[in-house]
């Protein structure tokens, strides 16, 4: 919807938004127009070079610290799962964090319109610093996942938020660029944080890992709230002439409610080894309830009426939360591989991720800077990179034997991590196509939300998976082994604990490791199956703009387009010939 001037008639004297336009929420003329039409690199704001570098360094550590918060589970689990005994239930300490930070994105997303990107990080990075303390000071599992959930709601505002910035204050020359080293922010936190956490282990413990990112955080959360001017809005100017009790009353806080508890449920009906359906069938229910208020009730709802009937942005977020989960089972289990099956230590395993992290920001780096520097459609390359990530994913299904080389599984998921790059940054530029302008900070949060909710996916419902084919593996092997009597016990350690492998000998090593293998190749092998399900849906997002979205730019007197009206302003601007 446009914001109109009290005065003029849209048509006749105060032009109507042209689409670049009408993510800022301020009315431009004609001149501007034509300004920006000639500079494809224009942005919706400007802040001063010495700003702009110290909010560029500002979020990267943010993201860096928020994904190697993630990644440093992988190479520190076994020793946090045996320090409070909580083998079994190991495949929560990923999944607590990844389920808050999901359900919280879309509610972050709004909130940044309402109280400012500048406000709502900083809050982030204060959030994101209480939930390292908790976590490290955690006497009990239940202390510590109540830390991995603070952590995780505050890492839903840095990721959104940081892909509001890229929005508002990048052209579209440049726009896939910056994108791509929002990813490759990530990606270097996820590659790197194992591989510190790994080395360090020894040295420091676990809880000083999570200690030290405290004051780190909250560092770069005061470098961000210093250098966003306080003019800084998220695409709704006129929002910052309310008052604070105005601004809250803007919140859907029903809608929110409901589409939080609706992936809470889901997520944790879907993370046990044995699915819980009561979780899930309540959830759908809640889903169905959630679209009804935000259709028919909510004066301003999280996710726009248009977002919502939008094929392409359905499918967008349903093909990138498929292709994510797939690719998470490669960011957790490919440092366990290396443990469990290739007897490395933690900090040697978590070098198994440099190079798909690498891939993964070179893919999204290179294709934003060589070929998204434009709007427009991009079904393409979203399709074939979704094609490319699966065959690499059926290939490391393939290796994931204790005679594969060591350089040809490095390969493997550095294309692996290359193609993942590749067609994120495609999806997100398609999605942009896709949608009208005025959405956009909402339709990049909620595939942010998706992304999120993939990172769940692949750590609940994959973890589910491989624990229950590891745990099937185990008790086969040792029933023809001598038996299983007596050795309940070290299955129930050897789930959680793939460190524990290397301690072991002689047949019960071999089951392990012959349990593990199997485990893994499952698991890889479902992710293709999704993936290539996935391409499928990513297709069904369509080529062109859909129609109601051409209908909403109506023709100015100079042959140009004017941007989103209202249906009644269509029919007034065509009877008008306006």
């Amino acid at each position: 919807m446009v914001t109109r001037d009290a005065t003029p008639a849209a048509g006749e004297e105060s032009p109507l938004l042209r689409d670049d336009d009408r993510s800022s929420g301020t009315l431009r003329d004609s001149q501007d127009e034509d300004e920006e039409l000639a500079d494809p690199d224009k942005a919706n704001q400007y802040v001063g070079t010495g700003r702009g570098v110290l909010i560029c360094l500002s979020v990267w550590g943010l993201i860096f610290l928020q994904a190697s918060n993630m990644s440093g589970i992988t190479t520190t689990q076994s020793k946090i799962a045996e320090d409070l005994d909580a083998f079994a239930s190991a495949s929560w300490f990923t999944s607590a964090y990844l389920i808050a930070m999901s359900s919280m994105s879309p509610l972050t997303a709004r909130l940044a319109q309402i109280f400012s990107p500048r406000n709502c990080i900083f809050i982030a990075s204060l959030l994101f610093s209480l939930g390292g303390i908790v976590t490290s000071q955690a006497p009990n599992l239940r202390v510590f996942l109540l830390g991995r959930a603070i952590s995780g709601m505050a890492g839903a505002g840095i990721m959104t938020i940081s892909f509001i910035l890229v929005l508002e204050l990048s052209g579209k020359k440049r726009r896939g660029l910056f994108i791509g080293l929002v990813n490759t922010g990530f990606t270097t936190g996820v590659s790197l944080g194992a591989v510190i956490a790994g080395g360090l282990l020894d040295v420091t413990g676990w809880r000083f890992l999570f200690w030290i990112q405290s004051p780190l955080a909250v560092i770069a959360g005061v470098g961000i709230f210093f250098s966003i001017p306080k003019t800084f809005t998220s695409g709704q100017k006129d929002i910052g002439d309310l008052s604070v009790s105005q601004k809250l009353a803007k919140i859907d806080y029903l809608g929110a409610a409901l589409l939080s508890s609706t992936i809470c449920l889901f997520l944790y009906g879907m993370s046990f080894a044995k699915i819980l359906y009561i979780p899930i069938v309540v959830s759908v229910a809640l889903l169905a309830l959630f679209v009804a208020v935000e259709l028919r009730f909510a004066k301003d709802p999280i996710i726009p009426i248009s977002v919502l009937k939008s094929r392409g942005a359905l499918f967008s977020c349903i093909a990138q939360l498929g292709i994510m989960a797939a690719r998470w089972m490669v960011l957790f289990y490919t440092p366990a591989y290396a443990i469990a099956v290739l007897e490395w230590s933690p900090a040697s395993a978590g070098t198994i991720l440099i190079p798909t992290n690498l891939g993964f920001a070179v893919g999204g780096v290179l294709v934003g800077w060589l070929h998204i520097k434009r709007g427009g459609s991009f079904w393409l390359p979203c399709v074939l990179s979704y094609i490319c990530f699966a065959a690499t994913l059926l290939l490391l299904a393939s290796i994931s034997v204790p005679t594969t080389a060591p350089a040809l599984y490095f390969l493997t998921v550095f294309l692996n991590g290359l193609s993942t790059g590749a067609a994120l940054n495609y999806t997100l530029a398609h999605l942009l196509h896709l949608t009208p302008p005025s959405t956009h900070f909402i339709s990049t949060s909620l595939l942010t939300t998706f992304r999120g909710f993939a990172g769940s996916f692949g750590s609940a419902i994959g973890g589910g998976l491989f624990v229950r084919v590891l745990k099937s593996g185990l008790e086969e092997g040792f029933e023809k082994n001598g038996g299983l009597a007596g050795r309940q016990n070290l299955v129930r350690r050897l789930l959680g604990s793939p460190a524990l492998v290397r301690t072991l000998e002689g047949v019960e090593k071999t089951v392990a490791i012959f349990g593990y293998t199997g485990a893994f190749r499952a698991l890889f092998l479902s992710g293709v199956g999704l993936a290539l399900v996935m391409v499928l849906v990513q297709a069904g997002t369509g080529w062109a703009e859909p129609e109601e979205l051409l209908k909403e730019q109506t023709p100015r007197e100079d042959g140009g387009l004017l941007g989103v009206v209202e249906d009644e302003e269509w029919e007034e601007g065509m009877e008008r010939g306006a």
